[in-house]
C-alpha cells in the first residue's frame, strides 16, 4: 500500500491533488535497500572481489609516501647525507606509479560492475512495468516511469562509480593511517585525532539532513518530468487553446521547486564540507604547535612531524569527502526507494475465484465462443459502469455493440481483453473463465483495434509485424487489410519509415496499418473499438472492406458510433447507462422504435446535406460526435 501523499511546498502546492504529482515517501531501511541492490551485483562478485583486493594495495602505495618523506628528511636532508637519497626518490616514484595504476584498475572494475548491474536492473524494471495491469498506467504518469528507469537508476550507477566502493576504500585508508601514525608516535597520534569524534558526530547528523534533501530532489524531478512529458505530448492542445503562458507559468513553478530542493541539498553539502575543512585545519594547527615545541625540545624529529602532517591531511580528506560521498549515497538511496517501490507493485494474474478448481470450464451454450455472464464492473467502488451484463457471441459470428456516450461500450472491450477484472460475474472464452487463461495466451487469441491506433517508430515492417512476423506474412496481412496500396505508394516498401506514434501517416492510414497488425496475429476473436470514428468516408469504406475480410471466419465484436458500419452484424446489443436495453438484428431493432432507432434517426439527420444560405450548394453537417 502506498503511503499518503505529502503536501508539496512552494508555489506548486496547488497541484498537490494532481495525479501527476509525486508523493513523498517515508523512511527506508538502508540495509534492506542495499541488500536488494546487491542482488544485482552478486552475478559479478568475482569482478567486485578483484576491486576489493586492489584496495589495500592501493592504500599501502599511497601511505608509503609520507613514510618515505620522513626517512628522506631525517636520514638524509637534515644531516646532509645524499647517499641513498636517490633510492628513496625512486621508491617514492614507484609508490606513486603503483597508487595510480591500482586506482585505474579499481575505477575500471567498479564502473564495469556498476554499469552491468544497473543494466540488469533497468531490464528487470522495464520487463516488470510491461507486465503491470492497464489500471496502473491510467493512474501513473509516463514521466514518473521515465524518471524511475533513467535518472533514478543512473543515480544507483553513480553509487558504484564514486560512492560505495570509494567509501570502503576510504575506511581501508583510514585504518592504515591509524596504524601508521600510532607506530610513529602514539602520543602525537592521540593529540592529532582529538577532533575525530566531533567530525564523525557532525557527519552522522548531516546524514539525515542530506537524505531528506535528496529524497525531495527525486520527488521534484519526477514531477517536472511528468509535467514535461504530458504537456509536450499535448502541445497541439496547448497551442490551440493559447495556453502557452499558463503552461509556462506552471512549468516555472515546478522548475523553481526543483531548484529549491537542489539548493537545500547544496547548502547541506557545502556546510558539511566547510565544517570538516575547518576542524581539519585546526587539528593541523594544533599539531604544528605541539610538534614544533617537541622538535625544539629535541623529543621529536622534523621528518616525523612532516609525515604526521601528511598523514593527517590524508586522514581528514576522506572525512571531508564524506559530504560528497553522502551526497551520492543519499541520492542512490532515495532513487532505490523509488525504483523498488515500482518493482514491488504486483503484476500477477488475478486469482481463480474461491471454490473453483484451476482450469475447470463453466457450462455455456454449445457454439458460444465469448460469454459475459452476469458481469458487473466499476472503476471505483460503488460506481458501476457495467451492471449485470449477459450476452453470448457464437463462434464465427459478428456482434455489434452500440449506445450513447458513457454507456460502457469501451469498458466492455477492456474487460474482454482482461485489462481489468470484473467486480462480479464471469467472462468466458470457449467455456473457460478469462482469469484461468494466461494473459499472454489470451491476448494472442483476442486482439483489439482501438479508435486511435498507436504505431511504434521504425519501419512499416516493424510497426505492423512488431519484430516477430515474417515479411511475407506482413505483406499478406496488408493486402487483407486493404493497406497494400499504402505500401506501394512508398518507394521503400515495407522499409518505409514510421515516425513516433505514426505521426507521418493519416488517421485512416494508421487504422489500416493497425488492422494489418491485428491480422498478423491471426486472432480467434477480433474486437474493433470505434475503429471508424475519426476517418473520412473514403477511408472508412476502405476500412470497412478490410474489416469485412478480416472478420470472415472468426468471431468479431464491433463497437462503433456510425451505425452504418454495423449494418451487416449478425446481432446488435444496445447499451445504456451500463445495462443492455435492446438486442436483435438491425432490422428488428429499427422496427422496435427504441433507443437504437432513435440513435439511427439522429445520425441520419446529421449526415443529411443542409441547404447553403449563400445559395452556392449543400453544406454537409458535422460528423456525429463520439459516444
Amino acid at each position: 500500500m502506498k503511503p499518503p501523499a505529502a503536501r508539496p511546498e512552494g508555489r506548486a502546492g496547488a497541484a498537490a491533488a494532481s495525479p501527476s504529482t509525486e508523493p513523498l515517501i517515508g523512511k527506508a531501511l538502508d540495509r534492506h535497500l542495499l541488500a536488494r541492490i546487491f542482488a544485482f551485483v552478486w552475478p559479478y562478485k568475482l569482478w567486485l572481489a578483484a576491486a576489493l583486493v586492489v584496495l589495500p594495495a592501493a592504500a599501502a602505495c599511497e601511505l608509503a609516501q609520507p613514510y618515505l618523506l620522513k626517512r628522506a628528511i631525517d636520514e638524509h636532508i637534515t644531516v646532509g647525507r645524499l647517499q641513498g637519497l636517490d633510492r628513496l626518490g625512486a621508491f617514492y616514484l614507484a609508490a606513486l606509479a603503483g597508487q595510480y595504476t591500482l586506482l585505474f584498475l579499481q575505477t575500471y572494475v567498479v564502473q564495469y560492475v556498476g554499469q552491468r548491474a544497473m543494466a540488469d536492473l533497468r531490464d528487470k524494471v522495464y520487463q516488470h512495468v510491461l507486465s503491470l495491469p492497464q489500471s496502473f498506467f491510467e493512474t501513473t504518469p509516463v514521466g514518473r516511469l521515465m524518471t524511475r528507469m533513467t535518472s533514478d537508476i543512473e543515480s544507483l550507477s553513480e553509487m558504484f562509480a564514486s560512492g560505495l566502493v570509494s567509501l570502503v576504500a576510504d575506511f581501508v585508508k583510514l585504518a592504515f593511517i591509524l596504524a601508521a601514525i600510532f607506530a610513529l608516535n602514539a602520543k602525537l597520534a592521540l593529540i592529532s585525532l582529538a577532533s575525530a569524534p566531533l567530525l564523525f558526530g557532525i557527519a552522522f547528523v548531516f546524514r539525515r539532513i542530506v537524505r531528506e534533501a535528496f529524497r525531495d530532489i527525486r520527488t521534484r524531478l519526477a514531477n517536472l518530468n511528468t509535467f514535461l512529458q504530458e504537456h509536450l505530448s499535448g502541445v497541439r492542445i496547448v497551442q490551440a487553446f493559447t495556453r502557452e503562458r499558463w503552461v509556462a507559468a506552471r512549468f516555472d513553478e515546478l522548475n523553481h521547486d526543483y531548484r529549491r530542493a537542489n539548493a537545500r541539498a547544496i547548502t547541506s553539502d557545502a556546510a558539511l564540507y566547510a565544517i570538516v575543512e575547518a576542524v581539519g585545519s585546526f587539528a593541523i594547527a594544533a599539531l604544528l604547535w605541539y610538534g614544533g615545541a617537541q622538535i625544539v625540545a629535541g623529543t621529536l624529529t622534523f621528518g616525523v612531524l612532516v609525515a604526521f602532517i601528511e598523514y593527517l591531511q590524508k586522514f581528514f580528506a576522506p572525512i571531508r569527502d564524506l559530504s560528497t560521498k553522502y551526497t551520492v549515497l543519499q541520492q542512490a538511496m532515495a532513487a532505490a526507494e523509488r525504483v523498488f517501490e515500482l518493482t514491488d507493485i504486483q503484476a500477477k494474474d488475478a486469482p481463480v475465484p474461491a471454490g473453483r478448481p484451476q482450469g475447470q470450464r463453466i457450462s455455456a451454450a454449445s457454439g458460444d465462443q465469448v460469454v459475459f455472464r452476469n458481469v458487473t464492473f466499476g472503476y471505483r467502488e460503488g460506481q458501476p459502469v457495467l451492471q449485470r451484463i449477459d450476452l453470448a457471441v457464437p463462434r464465427g459470428k459478428v456482434l455489434a455493440v452500440v449506445g450513447p456516450s458513457g454507456s460502457g461500450k469501451s469498458t466492455l472491450v477492456k474487460l474482454l481483453a482482461r485489462l481489468y477484472e470484473p467486480s462480479a460475474g464471469d467472462i468466458l472464452l470457449d467455456g473457460l473463465p478469462l482469469c484461468q487463461i494466461p494473459a499472454q495466451e489470451l491476448r494472442r487469441r483476442v486482439v483489439v483495434i482501438g479508435q486511435e491506433p498507436y504505431l511504434f517508430s521504425g519501419t512499416l515492417e516493424h510497426a505492423v509485424g512488431l519484430g516477430q512476423t515474417e515479411p511475407k506474412r506482413i505483406a499478406e496481412a496488408l493486402v487483407r487489410a486493404g493497406a497494400s496500396e499504402l505500401v506501394r505508394r512508398r518507394p521503400e516498401g515495407l522499409l518505409a519509415p514510421v515516425a513516433p506514434r505514426g505521426a507521418n501517416y493519416s488517421a485512416g492510414e494508421r487504422q489500416l496499418l493497425a488492422l494489418a497488425r491485428a491480422l498478423c496475429r491471426d486472432p480467434e476473436v477480433l474486437v474493433l473499438d470505434e475503429a471508424t470514428a475519426n476517418v473520412d468516408p473514403e477511408t472508412e469504406r476502405l476500412i470497412d472492406a478490410g474489416t469485412t475480410a478480416a472478420m470472415r471466419g472468426r468471431t468479431a465484436i464491433v463497437i462503433a458510433h456510425r451505425l452504418s458500419t454495423i449494418a451487416n452484424a449478425d446481432r446488435i446489443v444496445v447499451l445504456d447507462e451500463g445495462r443492455i436495453v435492446e438486442q436483435g438484428t438491425p432490422s428488428e431493432l429499427l422496427a422496435r422504435e427504441g433507443l437504437f432507432a432513435r440513435l439511427h434517426r439522429l445520425q441520419t439527420q446529421r449526415q443529411r446535406p443542409e441547404p447553403d444560405p449563400s445559395g452556392q450548394g449543400p453544406l454537409l453537417a458535422a460528423t456525429p460526435t463520439s459516444g
